[in-house]
């Protein structure tokens, strides 16, 4: 798999129909697919991951390994299978897991060799260094870096979704143009009401409409992608504040 791009979204029935929930009913009633379910869901969470072990003070090349043999481990020892079905969230059982993994790497000493024969995900080591060397990380604990990263992925998602949808439509360029309007880390770069309204050639009145439009949409494949990393519907809102909170704790040092 590989993810120096977006998971493919149209290309794999599972993208939007795979939920927390349903991984954790699959694998503990042993039905056919829960691997595949669950390597659905950690070929989009791998980054903060990777993300938390070099923050933990592992090189480049351990935390690749490391990041590597963490989700094997899961798959191969059927970890889903002691996990309660009721309550949890995707988020605290892969970084609980991550704990427990790596206190067991460093008690034994091992470690998989870089470059080894087994390789869950194709990883796109240069952008991670690159995404990891911006961040000024020396007063954030890896467990803020885990949480602010996951939220940061789940945003880019939905972002991605929403670009798929308008894109499909033919209005690539209208979601070019109303983009900044919904993207915090873009934000600066958004134009006035009057020059969108210009080059797509409709009124003030109409931009502000297709704003308002766009960010609902956002926010409803938000919703989606926070649902699809909980256990219970009524998580959502709860899940969605933590992220919340998860980023405002980084004052935005973590960069894009």
């Amino acid at each position: 798999m590989n993810l120096e791009q977006h998971t493919p979204r149209g290309d794999d029935p599972r993208f939007h129909t795979t939920r927390w929930s349903a991984v954790l009913l699959s694998a503990q009633s042993q039905a056919p697919g829960s691997q595949a379910a669950l390597a659905d869901l950690c070929r989009i969470y791998w980054y903060p991951i990777y993300a938390f072990i070099r923050r933990r003070g592992s090189s480049p090349e351990d935390a690749q390994d490391l990041t590597q043999g963490f989700f094997l481990h899961l798959l191969e020892h059927k970890t889903l299978r002691h996990v309660s079905p009721v309550k949890g969230k995707f988020r605290s059982f892969l970084l609980a897991s991550l704990q427990n993994y790596l206190s067991d790497q460093a008690d034994s000493l091992r470690c998989l060799k870089r470059g080894g024969k087994i390789e869950f995900l194709r990883l796109d080591m240069q952008s991670a260094e690159d995404r990891y060397r911006l961040a000024p990380l020396d007063i954030l604990t890896a467990d803020k870096v885990f949480d602010a990263r996951w939220a940061m992925t789940l945003l880019d998602e939905a972002m991605g979704r929403l670009s798929d949808e308008y894109v499909t439509q033919g209005k690539t360029s209208m979601f070019e143009r109303l983009k900044p309007f919904i993207d915090p880390i873009n934000s600066q770069a958004a134009s006035s009401y009057e020059d969108v309204a210009h080059t797509l050639g409709v009124s003030l009145g109409s931009v502000g409409k297709l704003i308002f439009r766009l960010r609902k949409r956002y926010a409803s494949i938000l919703r989606e992608e926070v649902a699809r990393t909980v256990s219970d519907p009524a998580e959502v809102d709860q899940e969605i504040q933590a992220l919340c909170e998860a980023l405002i704790a980084t004052e935005g040092r973590l960069g894009p």
